[in-house]
């Protein structure tokens, strides 16, 4: 039976373990990580924005959970957009044994709800954190929907430029790398990007491209 596009799957219990395990290794790993964060954008200063919308390429989310648990400010807290799928499930299961909440739903699934509670979450003080090729590619594409929500919610976007000296790489369509054992793990938060409002699809193209181009302009590892 074909699952309802509202539908968001969960895990039971036993998954869950399993999840929780995967998370144990990686907080192992991540013990092992050099983790340096360069803030080009005064998120850690007094004046930065109550919320932002953080964009960083799906392959690089173990960095981000590195350098979370280590370097978050004190503020209202951060969530993740997850697919409303088994998929979904599994990462907003993993993130939330680092402390990270999630808002389930994508373009094919429970897109418009998802909206909303993003629109919510981020008027309450939270800052939302999307991968903007996920969840299938093409890698290092930026989807419009981030663009589309600083607009709405008139609150900036907030690359975040993530490297590591040594990595595997997994045969995904994203190239999914994982840092090796000791390796370093390098964070660069972008320059605060504002989108002003825009008036036909040409212009909100060009918007779209120009943070997809800052986005990309400085990776290192391809």
């Amino acid at each position: 039976m074909p699952v309802n596009s509202g539908t968001i799957r969960e895990l039971d219990r036993r998954a869950k373990i399993l999840v929780w395990f995967g998370a144990l290794v990686l907080k192992l790993l991540m013990r092992t990580l050099r983790c340096e964060v360069k803030d080009e954008a005064g998120f850690f200063s007094e004046n930065a924005p109550k919320s932002v919308v953080a964009l960083i390429w799906h392959n690089r989310m173990l960095g981000l959970t590195t350098a979370f648990s280590r370097h978050y400010p004190a503020r209202k807290g951060a969530l993740v957009l997850t697919s409303a799928s088994r998929d979904g499930a599994y990462l907003a299961e993993f993130v939330r044994n680092f402390g990270v909440g999630s808002v389930r739903g994508s373009t094919s699934r429970r897109g418009s709800a998802a909206l909303l509670d993003l629109v919510r979450k981020l008027s309450e003080g939270y800052d939302i954190c999307i991968t903007p090729d996920g969840p299938r590619g093409p890698r290092y594409s930026l989807g419009p929907g981030a663009v589309l929500l600083a607009q709405l919610c008139n609150v900036p976007l907030m690359p975040l430029l993530i490297e590591y000296s040594s990595y595997w790489r997994l045969k995904s369509w994203d190239g999914f790398a994982i840092p090796k054992p000791f390796s370093k793990v390098a964070v660069t938060i972008m320059p605060f990007i504002e989108i002003a409002p825009t008036v036909g699809d040409g212009k909100f193209e060009a918007e779209r491209l120009r943070v997809q181009a800052i986005m990309t302009e400085r990776l290192t590892m391809r």
